[in-house]
């Protein structure tokens, strides 16, 4: 599964990266963010994807502790980084449709601003396994390293790392989205209305509709298993968990990779 997402990852996120670049009228401010998406998971490809297949042709993580450092953290940024991506688009477009700020303006300061927020969300996330809050352990089928979630080992804290991952890097982007798809979803039919429900006003709604609803399951199918089971599995400790049970969580998550573009 791993090679099919490398296969299909990379030339697809490549590909958003080339165009944009080669096409003046894609590089606007709005796209910035697009480009730091396609960033994100060429991270994952690179960071984590090749790793895990070269492993599991070993059957184990065979790049020691450095290396499951490494690997984790960039997996683990490149997934934030995606993650925040998908938070800052929402807010752009709402910040553009709805126009809740008058007078405001979107310009490229704030699309780099955009961009280093997703960065620094990202290593807030990936950088303290690092530093001695929770840690990097190979996972699921022992061929990739992740966040461990699930032992409380003596030293680590864990378990506070787990409370705060759960509620800054999936609770809060969640409500973020969703009320920004929302009120942009709101908007788009109170302007559909106000046009007597033109063929061009319709259209637009149900594409937006479409929108807000693919982006929104995108998320959470996305993100959802590893949450839940991160916490299942914290409230459970001690219970016996298979390998494959852990490992699915894992594929979902590093899926985003290919939806995303």
């Amino acid at each position: 599964y791993m090679f099919f997402l490398i296969i299909t990852c990379f030339p697809i996120n490549f590909l958003t990266l080339y165009v944009t670049i080669e096409h003046k009228k894609l590089r606007t401010a709005l796209n910035y963010i697009l480009l730091n998406l396609a960033v994100a998971d060429l991270f994952m490809v690179f960071g984590g994807f090749t790793t895990t297949v070269y492993t599991s042709m070993h059957g184990y993580f065979v790049f020691g502790r450095v290396g499951c450092n490494l690997e984790g953290y960039f997996a683990t940024l490149g997934g934030e980084i995606s993650l925040w991506s998908l938070v800052v688009l929402a807010v752009e477009r709402w910040l553009v449709v709805c126009k809740p700020i008058s007078n405001f303006r979107f310009t490229e300061t704030h699309a780099i601003m955009g961009v280093a927020f997703t960065w620094i969300m990202a290593n807030a996330c990936a950088a303290p396994p690092l530093l001695g809050w929770s840690r990097y352990i190979p996972e699921g089928m022992q061929c990739s390293c992740g966040i461990d979630y699930y032992t409380r080992a003596e030293g680590f804290n864990n378990e506070s790392f787990v409370i705060y991952m759960f509620i800054v890097h999936f609770s809060i982007p969640f409500m973020i989205i969703s009320f920004c798809y929302g009120n942009l979803l709101c908007a788009v039919k109170a302007a559909a209305a106000a046009q007597q429900e033109s063929e061009t006003t319709q259209r637009a709604e149900r594409e937006v509709t479409r929108m807000v609803v693919l982006m929104v399951f995108s998320y959470l199918v996305c993100w959802i298993p590893y949450a839940s089971t991160a916490w299942y599995i914290f409230c459970n400790q001690g219970s016996d968990f298979g390998p494959v049970f852990m490992t699915i969580p894992a594929f979902f998550a590093k899926s985003s990779a290919l939806y995303n573009p």
